[in-house]
């Protein structure tokens, strides 16, 4: 059941997505920095981490998580060292997932040519 509802909360995630970019003109980087904002309000209000609970990797491979990440960071990081660790522990959580990303990014560049 536990995959079924993953599956279910990223798909239904996905398909408002798509259907935002569908029917609007918001471009595939507004709708990638509204879903970013979107999981920041959700931790924010304490929502997301319920929703990381309740529907797992469904929940934690969106992009709305790094949203979650970057406020929980920023927010440990005002807790620990005041309004300077906001700035100092904003990407400590994500930090992993941007240098994969970056790694993987150049790698690949090197196997696969773009298209023209």
């Amino acid at each position: 059941m536990e995959y079924l509802y993953a599956f279910l909360f990223a798909g239904v995630a996905c398909a408002l997505a798509q259907i935002l970019f569908n029917h609007t003109k918001l471009t595939a980087g507004h709708v990638t920095s509204l879903y970013t904002v979107l999981g920041a309000i959700l931790s924010f209000f304490g929502i997301y981490e319920k929703c990381l609970q309740k529907f797992g990797a469904g929940a934690s491979v969106l992009i709305s998580n790094f949203g979650h990440m970057l406020y929980t960071s920023a927010l440990e990081g005002y807790k620990a060292k005041g309004i300077l660790g906001i700035f100092s522990e904003l990407l400590c959580k994500s930090s992993a997932a941007i240098t994969a990303a970056i790694v993987f990014a150049f790698v690949f560049s090197f196997i696969f040519k773009p298209r023209d």
